[in-house]
């Protein structure tokens, strides 16, 4: 199955079965996307790290995740979308995910679908595949409210995977501006007070939502998305640890140097080398 729109805003949507053999998709850096593996399983590297993903399983992705299929021993699917189509950021109130689906963190969203949520989803995507074939000029609105409801039930899904139920939306929705916030400042910004003063929150009262519901503390939320895109400037682009350094916001190579080690246990020339070789 596979469908894409472009609309005259530079707008984009895809659904696809086939993103591993799609090279125009593959290249586009401004997508975000879902992908759920329908039957058997699906190897997915995201920034160099492989996923070993089953039936039933959906990953969420940034534009800023670099992705591969390694391996497709079954049938997925993959819904993808831009900015220019639906803003996350700008309708954030309509469909609660910035911050939580989607965050510039390695540590991706992963969800394992019950056969009564899995049926939601599809019921969805049948309606997607349907107003496809209709082609006027209420299609693209459409696609984008379908888009829009695809999103709110896997937001639907992974609060309740959190057991977020609807008197603590509220202090979940504190987690939510705090990785939003992170994604947004963390090259100036590496202490919990600094986001817990945006927040108007105090850091203890941070550290104990991060714990109601079971998440890595604060401050390795902060490192482990400084540390993530560390990783990408250094497989990706052909800077010097020097140059990451300093876009990073470290005040010298020595000091991004032992923060490098202290995370991955390995220098910075050690990472390098061995993931290209890889």
């Amino acid at each position: 199955m596979e469908y894409h729109l472009s609309t005259k805003l530079n707008g984009n949507i895809a659904m696809t079965s086939c993103f591993h053999e799609n090279s125009f998709l593959q290249r586009d850096g401004s997508l975000y996307k879902f992908i759920w593996v329908r039957h058997g399983t699906l190897d997915v590297e995201v920034d160099h790290v492989v996923m070993h993903l089953e039936k039933e399983e959906m990953i969420s992705l940034t534009p800023l995740h670099h992705v591969q299929i390694r391996g497709v021993d079954g049938e997925y699917l993959t819904f993808l979308f831009n900015s220019n189509f639906y803003c996350i950021y700008g309708h954030d109130s309509e469909v609660s995910c910035n911050g939580f689906l989607f965050n510039g963190s390695s540590r991706v969203m992963r969800l394992k679908l019950s056969p009564s949520q899995s049926a939601r989803l599809d019921s969805i995507v049948d309606i997607f595949r349907g107003e496809c074939e209709i082609q006027d000029n209420l299609q693209e609105e459409m696609l984008r409210i379908i888009l829009k409801r695809f999103i709110i039930t896997c937001t639907r899904i992974a609060r309740e995977m959190f057991d977020v139920d609807p008197g603590r939306e509220n202090t979940f929705d504190v987690i939510r501006q705090f990785y939003v916030l992170v994604d947004s400042h963390f090259k100036e910004k590496k202490q919990v007070q600094d986001y817990a003063d945006m927040l108007c929150r105090s850091p203890k009262t941070i550290s104990n939502l991060f714990s109601l519901y079971r998440l890595s503390s604060p401050l390795r939320v902060i490192h482990e998305r400084v540390d993530a895109e560390a990783k990408r400037l250094l497989l990706y682009t052909g800077k010097s640890a020097k140059e990451i350094s300093e876009i990073l916001g470290f005040e010298d190579l020595a000091t991004f140097s032992r923060f490098f080690k202290k995370m991955n246990k390995e220098s910075l020339s050690e990472y390098r080398k061995r993931e290209k070789r890889e």
